[in-house]
């Protein structure tokens, strides 16, 4: 039985095309990969399968859930038609999840629409933390305090717990350590057996090979289907050259009220290093970078750069130590105003920070998303994809030319060819102005160096 159609979508941002005549079909347990490079339009597919379409793009064509058309219904229509019958799990888990209210609460409210009584719901609830692979601990925690990768298993659980028959996962995997990857790959081929139809749009390749569903590719605003999944791209990486530290960090300790988020880290990045930090999901790698970054102040330990303490808070920082430090992290969208053009806010960072001309900020801006392949920066965040986003907070960041560059998990979202346009510019970067740099991910940055976090299960 088919429970979701689409038939002839297309999708327009004025008069720049999106989609264009995309179809597809999804019956019950049937596993769909959507492929295509950053930009292509899957975050755009995702959301018009479930009857919506970010500001300023319209769509057109047919969608129909479970029978009951989505295009041009009301926003209350749309909920009811819905409701317990299709999933989404956005690319960015701060879409789904309410930043004042502590998250098991929120599942309990969620549960609401399929389960009576509150030990039911609660049931569901529990359920689905657990199937998305966290420790009740995490319960009575807010958003602000779990991991990026525990942010993202806590959204995926908000799409589990009413058990929808439809389940559209956008990135589903990014900010995933290996073995959460395994865990939520398990999970998705169980919910596929037990007949929930998955719609998964990706760049992970890993993932589309596991799932051994049907595989299709954004290609020129079409879904083009896919007899096989292409081969991963790999990057070569030269070795590294000794130079003195730049960056020094001294038994760096966070916590939050009694609990211990990063506990005695040590770190020295000398100028032109390429390091990765790793670590499971949970062992503090976003905290140290925020701690270093001067967001979350540390409770203990020191950071220097070129022998010089920095203060903890980045507001107590110079225009000289906060250009020596830039950190781009996880969340690309929620890092742009959303009423402004990209282009004026990366350009912002050489014109506030380097003190140049607002024409040649922007001339250099333009220059530097090129590199990155991003041509039309001049419009607003809600019209680029999360994988456009994120390398344009990496050119945002790569404007202040900083000694230290922080990167969080900024190829999440890429797909192959992607990800080495931006490591390539990352690595010319370290060459080029010794800018030393500090990669977290959970996949291979091509760094000569990885240091590895011990995983904590509160971090």
């Amino acid at each position: 039985m088919t429970v979701l159609e689409i038939t002839g979508l297309s999708a327009r941002a004025g008069e720049t095309a999106l989609l264009d005549d995309v179809s597809l079909s999804l019956e019950a347990g049937r596993v769909l990969v959507v492929l295509g490079a950053s930009g292509a339009g899957k975050t755009t597919l995702g959301l018009a399968a479930t009857g919506q379409a970010r500001p300023g793009i319209t769509l057109s064509g047919s969608v129909v859930l479970a029978g009951s058309p989505l295009l041009g219904r009301t926003a209350s229509e749309l909920r009811r038609a819905r409701a317990g019958v299709i999933g989404h799990l956005p690319q960015q888990p701060s879409a789904v999840l309410d930043p004042v209210r502590r998250c098991g609460p929120v599942l309990t409210e969620l549960a609401a629409l399929r389960h009576r009584g509150r030990a039911a719901r609660l049931t569901a609830a529990r359920t689905a933390l657990a199937e998305s692979g966290l420790d009740r601990t995490l319960w009575r925690r807010f958003p602000h305090q779990l991991s990026g990768g525990q942010q993202q298993r806590m959204a995926l659980a908000t799409t589990l717990v009413n058990r929808p028959r439809v389940l559209v996962l956008d990135e589903p995997t990014s900010g995933l350590d290996a073995a959460n990857r395994a865990v939520l790959t398990a999970r998705l081929a169980e919910l596929s057996q037990a007949g929930t139809a998955l719609l998964i749009l990706t760049h992970d390749l890993t993932l589309a090979r596991a799932l051994a569903g049907d595989v299709a590719e954004l290609r020129d605003h079409r879904l083009v289907p896919s007899a096989a999944v292409p081969e991963p791209v790999r990057v070569d990486s030269p070795p590294p050259s000794p130079s003195s530290p730049v960056l020094v960090v001294r038994g760096l300790t966070v916590r939050a009220g009694r609990t211990t988020l990063v506990e005695d880290f040590d770190l020295e990045l000398a100028a032109g290093s390429r390091t990765t930090l790793a670590g499971t999901s949970g062992a503090g790698k976003t905290t140290v970078a925020r701690a270093l970054a001067g967001l979350t102040p540390p409770s203990a330990g020191t950071i220097e750069i070129d022998g010089v303490r920095l203060p903890r808070l980045a507001r107590r920082r110079t225009h000289a130590q906060l250009r020596a430090v830039q950190y781009v992290h996880q969340d690309s969208r929620a890092s742009f105003d959303e009423f402004r053009d990209v282009l004026d806010q990366v350009a912002d960072t050489a014109r506030l920070l380097r003190g140049l001309s607002r024409a040649d900020a922007l001339l250099e801006a333009t220059e530097t998303l090129r590199s990155l392949g991003i041509e039309a920066a001049d419009r607003r965040p809600g019209l680029l994809s999360g994988g456009q986003l994120q390398r344009c907070a990496v050119a945002r960041a790569l404007l202040a030319r900083p000694q230290v560059l922080i990167c969080d998990e900024v190829t999440s979202a890429l797909d192959a060819a992607n990800r080495t346009r931006l490591l390539e510019v990352l690595a010319t970067a370290a060459e080029r102005h010794g800018t030393a740099l500090l990669m977290i991910s959970h996949e291979d940055t091509a760094a000569p160096l990885t240091i590895t976090m011990g995983a904590e299960s509160t971090g």
